[in-house]
């Protein structure tokens, strides 16, 4: 009896032909990416939702906004880390559409819209608690206990 064998690295692959295979329904991807979407990011103050007539267009900040929320939510600070997970991450892939943006590119968007990212943690919670995905009762962070209708108030704002 042999041992169990993989396919040979120079064979091709049929692999599904859609990203969106890949991504279950209930994938937190599929949230950032309705969540984003949503939001008016010229109203939020975003550099660069509003397109200038010449020169190279940008990235569209919907997008760098859905990629920043992924590396918060998956822990994934640096933006070399993120630029190397958008080449190689398929749920990455599927929410940035193959979009490959580098690490400069990355830390200029957060550099940029500091003022527009903290907004929109606040209308991140909003939605959140329109959708009861939380009770509003008390939370703990590192051990520190907050009453979270006080401080959900200051972001709604």
């Amino acid at each position: 009896m042999g041992y169990v064998h993989g396919i040979h690295r120079r064979q091709a692959n049929l692999f599904p032909a859609m990203l969106d295979d890949y991504i279950t329904e209930d994938n937190p991807v599929q949230f950032i990416d309705v969540f984003v979407d949503s939001l008016d990011l010229a109203a939020l103050e975003f550099k660069y939702s509003l397109l200038a007539s010449s020169g190279r267009p940008p990235y569209n900040p919907k997008d760098m906004l859905k990629l920043y929320i992924y590396g918060y939510l998956n822990r994934i600070r640096s933006s070399r880390r993120l630029e190397k997970e958008s080449q190689r991450n398929i749920e990455l892939m599927w929410l940035l559409k193959k979009l490959t943006p580098d690490h400069k590119t990355i830390a200029n968007f957060r550099k940029d819209n500091k003022k527009a990212i903290k907004n929109v943690v606040g209308k991140f919670i909003a939605f959140c608690k329109k959708l009861d995905m939380f009770g509003g009762e008390l939370i703990s962070v590192d051990g520190s206990k907050f009453n979270l209708k006080s401080a959900s108030s200051q972001w709604i704002s």
